[in-house]
């Protein structure tokens, strides 16, 4: 017989879910939904098609988030109903349901809880994430292409859409950077928390003589320009090289002279295209992910200018926040969150969830008491 104080649960169930729709607020999301259900309503939404893409991805992610905060309440009814049933018959084959049911909701209030957090100015935004290899030499360049399988696994397995705009293939193994665009709302928001230096300690399958090598990787996430952030860049700011794109080729990639490189003179800012057909495209993506770059850029400055008025010394996010330790024992922790998981294999296969959940927490404590 299970010795769940279940009247207890109960309560802290819906005290949850009234806090997270109170954050959350019910009567303006609807109102949202309305409004963008007309706009798909309208006959000319598709003589623009990017822009219906847009309405109707907004829409769909909105309806969701009220199904899921709404389907809540009646998923907590039901399993009081539940509870009540086996404590009238007496049979404890219910109640062992009843448990799994109880840890079942506890983790989709924990996801829906994760969500009122993602509340910064930009985190409804997609992302462009670039990983580049640092020190480490061809362990570094593998260790690149490792992450960026774990990210694009992780964004497989959520159902989100990406697409993988430029790779730049190091010499022996690996990549020198590669960067993609996870084009899902609340991307930016979701996977921000992954920005910083990531670290790889194993024995190397590049050396002959099997000793252990610790490399390092370098993760940058942005959140993707939108047209109405009017970020305008001077034609005269801006430098444009146009190369022949590197790598093994095949379908994905364009081996003619189409490939842009485009650097933005004032600050040093360097953003290379190369998977799409034609120049014009290459150089149009480019020039989009300058935008988010600067956009971004804008916004640490302003950020910065803030934390030096408030006399704020402390140090945010550090050189090293996650170490993958594959020898002399397996081990992933993540150093801001001190969250850890011994499943390597699992982790570098995309399973990141913990990690990602735990930083999105970190860094609502943070401003927090930034605010304090």
């Amino acid at each position: 017989m299970s010795s769940t104080d279940y009247a207890a649960e109960i309560r802290d169930l819906r005290h949850t879910l009234h806090e997270i729709e109170e954050v959350s607020d019910i009567e303006q999301l609807q109102a949202e939904i309305d409004q963008l259900e007309k706009e798909a309503a309208a006959p000319d939404l598709w003589d623009n098609p990017d822009e219906a893409q847009k309405v109707t991805s907004a829409l769909s992610h909105k309806q969701a988030e009220l199904g899921r905060i709404t389907g809540m309440g009646a998923r907590i009814d039901d399993f009081e109903t539940l509870i009540e049933l086996a404590e009238e018959e007496g049979e404890p084959e219910l109640l062992e349901d009843a448990d799994s049911e109880l840890a079942k909701i506890k983790e989709k209030l924990s996801e829906l809880e994760i969500m009122t957090l993602l509340n910064g100015e930009y985190d409804a935004r997609e992302a462009v994430i670039t990983i580049r290899a640092g020190a480490g030499g061809v362990d570094a360049a593998d260790f690149a292409e490792m992450l960026l399988r774990m990210y694009l696994r992780y964004a497989e397995r959520r159902g989100w859409k990406t697409k993988v705009t430029d790779t730049s293939y190091a010499e022996e193994a690996g990549l020198k950077s590669a960067t993609f665009e996870v084009n899902e709302p609340y991307a930016f928001g979701t996977l921000s928390v992954e920005a910083g230096t990531h670290r790889l300690v194993r024995i190397s399958p590049f050396d002959n003589q099997g000793r252990r090598q610790t490399s390092f990787a370098a993760v940058e996430v942005i959140p993707l320009i939108e047209t109405t952030d009017h970020i305008e860049i001077p034609e005269n700011e801006l430098k444009i090289d146009v190369f022949r794109s590197s790598g093994p080729g095949g379908q994905s990639v364009n081996t003619t002279d189409s490939a842009v490189r485009m650097t933005h003179i004032p600050t040093g800012i360097v953003v290379s295209m190369q998977n799409e057909k034609s120049q014009i495209q290459n150089r149009a993506a480019a020039l989009r992910v300058m935008q988010s770059r600067l956009l971004l850029l804008k916004q640490e400055q302003e950020a910065a200018e803030k934390k030096a008025l408030a006399g704020d010394v402390k140090a945010s996010w550090g050189d090293q926040m996650r170490s993958y330790v594959l020898h002399p024992y397996q081990m992933v922790k993540d150093l801001r969150t001190n969250h850890e998981v011994g499943n390597t294999g699992s982790v570098l296969d995309g399973d990141i969830d913990g990690f990602i959940d735990a930083g999105i927490r970190w860094r609502a404590s943070q401003r927090n008491q930034d605010e304090d």
